[in-house]
């Protein structure tokens, strides 16, 4: 794969580990703000419980919780990696360690590809990581996930 004539690296195991590090604190804190939503709209009398009004909220209701809430955080999570993958193929870990991902003829992944990477990548690491380290095997340099879905994910050259 080229761009602009220069030839496009693989990616390797311990750069994705890297971005997915990175990746990691900026989704935690998605995660945080979209469970904050609908604790915020569902808990609205909470909002005015201070100490300084001498009425401290204990406990918080969790309105939101089980299947819905799980997947409810799986959606988070597919548009997070879904908006930054097709937008530009980067998400900000990625830009960091100047890494790529494009479908397998260039352009930017479907929806149905990152759903699919990102299914596949969950299972690759609750399999020790066992996808990821296939990059090392794989002559082309793929994981598991892109194999699966069909992309490439490939190191950019330093500027």
């Amino acid at each position: 794969m080229t761009e602009n004539n220069i030839q496009m690296l693989p990616a390797g195991v311990w750069r994705r580990f890297a971005a997915m590090v990175y990746d990691g604190f900026l989704l935690f804190a998605a995660l945080f703000v979209a469970t904050l939503i609908p604790e915020l709209i569902l808990n609205a009398d909470n909002l005015g419980s201070t100490p300084a009004n001498d009425s401290v909220v204990h406990q918080i209701n969790q309105p939101f919780h089980g299947l819905l809430y799980q997947l409810y955080l799986l959606a988070v999570i597919v548009v997070f990696y879904g908006y930054f993958w097709r937008k530009g193929g980067q998400t900000l870990g990625m830009q960091a360690w100047r890494l790529r991902l494009r479908d397998i003829d260039g352009g930017a992944p479907s929806w149905g590809q990152c759903l699919i990477r990102i299914l596949v990548g969950s299972l690759s690491l609750l399999l020790g990581g066992l996808g990821y380290f296939w990059v090392w095997i794989d002559k082309e340099g793929r994981a598991w996930h892109d194999i699966a879905s069909r992309t490439r994910l490939d190191r950019l050259p330093k500027d």
